[in-house]
């Protein structure tokens, strides 16, 4: 039996999520894998479909949902994928004690707002000009593992090569 791997989107969930199908097809050779949209997991309404509305939503209770509605879902010890807001779910359940083997956090900009680590093997990657990444004495005071990619902004999970190699990483 494959070990599980549960993949998080971004705030926009599967609906602008095409490039995630890239990362499925790479990792499903090695994990079962589950994909969950964050808007559906946050209750966030999408007829608004703007960054600034999704986020304002997720910032306003919708991350908090996500959390409580991802809990009851995954009862075994997992492995986790996730990206931007994503990532912050993840970490927050995982606190809230969701069985996590190994978090693989991408472009989790909130995380920086975290003062406590959930159990299991945790790596941080970061666009070396994202504004809104941690700072480096929030990676020193959590000494947690992490990578900063040189010139790459927030979205450098969307690329070709950034996802064949943290592919490459999990596997």
């Amino acid at each position: 039996m494959k070990p599980k791997l549960i993949i998080l989107s971004d705030l926009w969930g599967l609906k602008n999520g095409d490039w995630m199908k890239e990362y499925v097809t790479i990792l499903e050779t090695i994990f079962e894998i589950v994909v969950y949209d964050c808007c559906e997991l946050g209750e966030i309404d999408t007829a608004n479909y703007s960054e600034a509305k999704l986020h304002e939503q997720f910032v306003n209770g919708g991350i908090e949902k996500a959390v409580a509605n991802l809990l009851p879902l995954e009862k075994e010890k997992i492995n986790i994928l996730a990206f931007s807001v994503g990532g912050t779910i993840a970490w927050k359940a995982g606190l809230k004690g969701l069985n996590v083997e190994s978090l693989f956090a991408v472009s989790s900009t909130r995380l920086r707002y975290e003062n406590e680590i959930p159990n299991g093997v945790i790596k941080l990657y970061f666009g070396e000009n994202d504004g809104n990444k941690p700072t480096d004495d929030w990676f020193k005071k959590l000494s947690i593992d992490f990578e900063i990619l040189k010139n790459k902004d927030h979205h450098f999970y969307t690329e070709k090569n950034f996802i064949r190699s943290i592919c490459s990483e999990i596997l």
